[in-house]
């Protein structure tokens, strides 16, 4: 069974809202909406 691993992008997201604890400034960094992110 093959595990699927999340993408790059997906990891740069998650890191940035747990570095900010905050979806819109994490949104604000990386160009995306406030719902993108969460």
């Amino acid at each position: 069974m093959a595990r699927l691993l999340p993408g790059t992008r997906a990891l740069r997201t998650l890191e940035a809202a747990a570095r900010h604890l905050n979806f819109t400034r994490a949104a604000d960094e990386l160009g995306l909406t406030p719902a993108a992110v969460s």
